[in-house]
């Protein structure tokens, strides 16, 4: 493949993870709660509907479906949340086991929310953690 006259070769998704990665730290269910808790983080759930459903919520989490994450959390967007205040805010992405969570943080990193990260395991290791999970109640966007 050929971009402006210099050859590029594919990047596998294993690749590209580990590459995107590399940018930032990223953060264990825990810290993530205590984050939370302490009215340090922003947790945002982007598994989509039926994961929801089937596995649950977490108390507090801003749920925003994936299509709708930049537009919903750039500070700067005419179709922002309420939450998307700053681009100093630190959002802490969730999806169900911690790989589109990372591919949601590269990009919203792009928009600027530099303290921008994802959930090592993602929703599973936070309810494996034993950290609260309801049937009821995320905030959607």
């Amino acid at each position: 493949m050929s971009i402006n006259g210099v050859e590029k070769r594919p990047v596998g998704i294993d690749e590209l993870l580990y590459r995107v990665r590399a940018g930032y730290e990223r953060i264990v269910p825990r810290e993530a709660y205590e984050a939370a808790q302490g009215g340090e983080a922003l947790l945002v759930d982007i598994r989509y509907a039926a994961l929801r459903e089937r596995d649950g919520l977490i108390p507090g989490a801003l749920v925003v479906e994936r299509n709708e994450l930049e537009w919903r959390l750039d500070p700067q967007g005419s179709h922002r949340a309420t939450e998307a205040t700053s681009h100093d805010l630190r959002v802490v992405v969730i999806c169900n086991e911690g790989y589109a969570s990372s591919l949601a943080v590269e990009s919203l990193r792009r928009l600027g929310l530099h303290r921008a990260t994802d959930l090592v395991g993602g929703f599973q290791a936070w309810r494996a953690d034993g950290l609260p999970v309801t049937s009821e109640g995320g905030a959607k966007a």
